[in-house]
């Protein structure tokens, strides 16, 4: 095992790609209803890997817009490890909730093809990062995989005019 994850870094450094979703849902627009840009969240997605707890060797960052109840995935793939995960946000009055749910593929010589799955419920706070090592915390690898989440309510992006505006008042 410890032979396999030490390849994570050379992994991401050819990874074949990273891809991120969420549930198809016309969030901006004129034919929005208000309603649903109130309740709409942009989650802030940042994967990494880090060698020697410290040298981030890989980095991506993302954001999605969902709403409360529809999972956002994420997949990383290299050469030997695939890791699919699934982040659902729950929003209620003074318990907000992030469900994670985590595969991992991971192909050892020696040992053929490893399977790992969990889910976690985590309390969630605006604003304040969430931590998921879908491959652990253990120490025994040099490289680890990190995923950061940070989840905010939906803003509407300012108009252009204002920002035109903005921009001419400090020359």
């Amino acid at each position: 095992m410890i032979r396999s994850l030490c390849f994570i870094g050379v992994l991401f450094v050819f990874a074949s790609g990273i891809y991120i979703e969420a549930q198809e849902q016309n969030i901006s627009g004129p034919g929005m209803e208000q309603g649903f840009r109130r309740r709409a969240l942009v989650l802030d997605i940042n994967a990494r890997v880090v060698e020697n707890e410290q040298e981030v060797i890989w980095d991506q960052s993302h954001k999605k817009i969902t709403m409360p109840g529809s999972p956002v995935s994420i997949q990383l793939a290299g050469s030997n490890v695939v890791v699919a995960a699934q982040f659902t946000p729950f929003i209620r009055r003074g318990n907000n909730v992030m469900v994670i749910q985590g595969q991992i593929w991971i192909e050892d010589p020696k040992r053929g093809i490893s399977y790992y799955t969990s889910i976690q419920t985590v309390p969630m706070e605006f604003n304040e990062p969430i931590h998921y090592f879908p491959l652990g915390t253990s120490h025994q690898s040099s490289s680890s995989i990190e995923i950061i989440l940070t989840v905010n309510p939906y803003r509407e992006p300012r108009e252009p005019i204002e920002e035109r505006a903005a921009g001419a008042d400090g020359e």
